[in-house]
């Protein structure tokens, strides 16, 4: 797991907005930066060589709708450079906003809640015949279980996470 920095200051202030002021236009930078972080983890060996495929950490729908829209999928298209993005995940109904929740509830909430979509499903044959890695990106992680649940739905159906890259740390 990498995180760009701290979940603090511009940072913090830029993934808020993106999230919940509507300002689209964040995503673009933030993908920016994911992209160069990519460039960086690959230059130190982290990455693997394959061509990469980045996967946006899933969404509940309901706040995907008020957001018009994913910002993680949009900083996940921005920073496409040798990669493509595939949104494979996504979270089953039920599951609870994250805020305030403890580790425990947090992983609660998720557990078994996170599955791969039609377009997921096709990724995992699209990896393995094409030996790509797969990247899940996020915008923040806070305990880790939105990262853990879905490199495990991923690895249940055959694809290999490299690497999950958010843009925070908490």
């Amino acid at each position: 797991m990498w995180a760009l920095g701290p979940y603090s200051g511009p940072r913090r202030q830029a993934v808020v907005a993106a999230k919940e002021r509507g300002r689209r236009d964040l995503c673009e930078p933030l993908g920016a930066a994911l992209a160069g972080a990519l460039g960086v983890l690959g230059g130190w060996a982290e990455l693997p060589e394959a061509p990469l495929v980045l996967v946006p950490a899933p969404t509940r729908a309901r706040a995907a709708r008020r957001r018009g829209g994913d910002p993680v999928r949009r900083m996940a298209e921005a920073a496409v450079g040798r990669a493509r993005v595939c949104p494979a995940l996504v979270v089953r109904r039920g599951v609870r906003d994250s805020v305030g929740l403890t580790a425990a509830q947090r992983q609660a909430n998720l557990s078994g809640r996170v599955r791969l979509t039609r377009a997921g499903t096709n990724l995992s044959t699209y990896c393995r015949a094409r030996e790509h890695a797969a990247i899940v990106v996020d915008d923040v992680l806070t305990t880790g279980t939105t990262a853990a649940e879905s490199v495990r739905t991923l690895g249940r159906f055959g694809v290999q996470v490299a690497a999950v890259l958010v843009v925070a740390g908490v």
